[in-house]
């Protein structure tokens, strides 16, 4: 890897690293927001979903857009309306301005995620992207490692000071990304190009193929029970074994260290040895047998071990799910990593919305449903890989 390029990788990461310590600041303090404004979880449910519907709108539309004109002016604006999206959070009072900050949220995230993920693949070769991508991935654990614990300090001030804080965090992160990123590879990293028109804009059909429809469907699948699980975590734990603020956050601060070292120092390696989808199998086996402790624990240790099971188990997922999708459609990195955060986006609309509304009702329902679709993911990797195989051998002959 050049120089250069792996320069401009690592602001890549940076960037990543400072929008997920932004992310992080918030978790802990969600249940703690909840019971100030005296919200249900059913209303904190739909907030995630409307910052997921608006992510789910805008992915594919960005992913088009910088496979046409790049990925560095999408990056860097939604860098900045991470920026809007959290000081807004911070000075709202009202359900209202929470959804509208969360509707902001959502569209930065789109143009983050896609734009990042696309750049990432666009810069690294074919033996170096599955290190590149678990970068990325380590950047949003270490975020997680020391966001939850700035976070629960800076709650003692104001349940809304993370807020502020991550805020800042885009500006900084918007800045680096900005004055440190070689022009020349701004300029590089999108789509190619045939007689002026972006090859995306041709359609799907240079992409599609049975294997990645069903890849598709597993994503969609899949995403309902990691949104299911992720979003209502802390009010369950707070509520069911009564985790206070500082005990939270020390789940995902270890949860975080275990990530960082699991991608960077083990994720190229574990590719290697399982496979992209042998270990998405993996992680999808992992995540249901831990949903399924946490049901039957009875101490918050057993669940903080389950916990970090599950967590450990969706971090490898996710950079494996990614990096197994850069091989498919390599002009369209754009489009395809928006088509991957849309779906996973349908998920994570209408996850939290059940998972917040039958919690209500009552709160180990959620996480029974979750085990059963993790488990179907799981089946569903056996389809994908034979899907492959007979694309492999078609390619071959």
């Amino acid at each position: 890897m050049a120089k250069e390029t792996k320069r401009a990788i690592l602001i890549i990461v940076l960037a990543n690293f400072i929008i997920c310590l932004g992310w992080g600041l918030i978790i802990p303090v969600e249940p703690f927001i909840k019971i100030e404004y005296h919200l249900t979880a059913g209303q904190m449910g739909f907030m995630t979903s409307l910052y997921a519907f608006a992510q789910f709108v805008f992915s594919p539309i960005v992913g088009k857009v910088s496979d046409k004109y790049g990925r560095a002016p999408i990056l860097t604006t939604g860098l900045l309306l991470y920026m809007v999206a959290e000081l807004l959070f911070a000075v709202a009072g009202t359900v209202l301005w929470f959804n509208i900050s969360r509707i902001i949220g959502g569209i930065s995230a789109a143009m983050v995620g896609t734009a990042s993920m696309a750049m990432a693949a666009d810069l690294s070769s074919d033996k170096d992207r599955a290190k590149v991508i678990g970068w990325i991935s380590a950047a949003l654990s270490g975020g997680l490692i020391i966001g939850p614990g700035i976070g629960g300090v800076l709650a003692n001030i104001s349940y809304k000071t993370p807020f502020w804080f991550a805020g800042i965090s885009g500006l900084i992160a918007a800045i680096v990304f900005m004055v440190g990123l070689p022009q020349h590879l701004k300029a590089q990293s999108h789509g190619d190009l045939v007689d002026g028109i972006s090859i995306t804009e041709k359609g799907f059909k240079s992409i599609m193929s049975k294997a990645i429809i069903i890849l598709f469907a597993m994503i969609l699948i899949s995403s309902f029970g990691l949104a299911g699980f992720e979003s209502i975590y802390t009010l369950y734990v707070n509520q069911v074994f009564h985790f206070t603020l500082n005990e939270i956050a020390l789940v995902l601060i270890l949860n975080g260290i275990f990530s960082l070292i699991l991608q960077v120092v083990l994720f190229d390696r574990m590719v290697n040895m399982f496979s992209e989808i042998g270990l998405t199998r993996i992680c999808f086996a992992i995540g249901t047998l831990s949903t399924v402790w946490i049901l039957v624990a009875h101490t918050q240790i057993e669940v903080i071990i389950a916990t970090l099971f599950i967590f450990c188990s969706f971090d490898i997922l996710r950079p494996s799910i990614t990096t197994m999708l850069t091989r498919f459609g390599k002009n369209n990195q754009g489009l395809i990593n928006g088509v991957n955060m849309s779906l996973t986006s349908i998920g994570n609309i209408i996850g939290p919305i059940f998972a917040g509304g039958l919690m209500d009702i009552n709160p180990h329902i959620p996480y029974i449903i979750v085990a059963v679709i993790l488990g179907i993911s799981a089946l569903i990797t056996f389809i994908v890989n034979h899907e492959m195989k007979i694309n492999q051998n078609i390619k071959t002959n």
